[in-house]
């Protein structure tokens, strides 16, 4: 696990990769790759959406689990896919609430201007092994990005979290809600989203809330 974080992160972060967990992660991720698993996203990428969206400009943070697990899929934002690939059934659905709250609509799943503009897209867990969902939970992934999300809560102001499904919520223990915005809904998979992620209204909740505290709110068009 080359690790290539931005500096804005590893000012707060530094520590983590010293500690017993993570030494532990990365001799799990050096097994797995001498076993010749395939794993995803390719090295560089593990720390994505870190690097795309620095500490200073985090205006929101949308948390997934881990990363698709199909070839070509995952770069390191959560729910986004690279250029020309197909868009997943999750994103799909976001896609659609953002249509019914906002009226737009998007042709690609790459959702790195959203990164650009401020939107953390992180996943809990930050590697996946090929065709193998949540393959890489428990390894110590979700305690690096707890301490991500409590460096957000206690480092910034006026942060937009979505959380979406049961398993996002319990990551939510680690913001201070008196300082952010905590806005909370079904998963957007085909399986939940019909119990209340369509009707959120997330993406204009969230630009409401940055234009009240004199942030810049996001383009979500793609």
């Amino acid at each position: 696990m080359t690790v290539k974080l931005h500096s804005s992160w590893l000012n707060h972060l530094a520590e983590e990769f010293d500690k017993e967990y993570m030494q532990k992660l990365k001799k799990f991720l050096e097994k797995e790759k001498a076993s010749r698993k395939i794993i995803y996203p390719k090295g560089a990428l593990i720390f994505n959406a870190l690097n795309t969206t620095p500490l200073n400009k985090v205006n929101i943070v949308i948390l997934g689990q881990d990363p698709y697990h199909g070839p070509g899929q995952a770069h390191g934002l959560c729910f986004s896919v690279p250029e020309g690939v197909k868009i997943p059934p999750s994103l799909v659905n976001i896609f659609k609430e953002q249509y019914q709250d906002l009226g737009i609509t998007n042709n690609t799943g790459n959702l790195t201007p959203w990164a650009q503009q401020g939107v953390l897209l992180l996943n809990s867990v930050l590697t996946v092994e090929h065709a193998r969902a949540a393959s890489h939970q428990n390894q110590g992934w979700e305690q690096f990005t707890d301490q991500v999300i409590s460096v957000i809560s206690s480092q910034t102001e006026h942060v937009v979290f979505m959380l979406w499904g049961s398993y996002a919520l319990r990551k939510g223990a680690h913001i201070d809600e008196t300082k952010h915005l905590i806005l909370k809904a079904p998963h957007p998979s085909p399986l939940s989203a019909q119990r209340g992620f369509f009707g959120c209204q997330h993406f204009s909740k969230a630009n409401q809330y940055l234009s009240k505290h004199q942030k810049v709110p996001i383009n979500w068009q793609l």
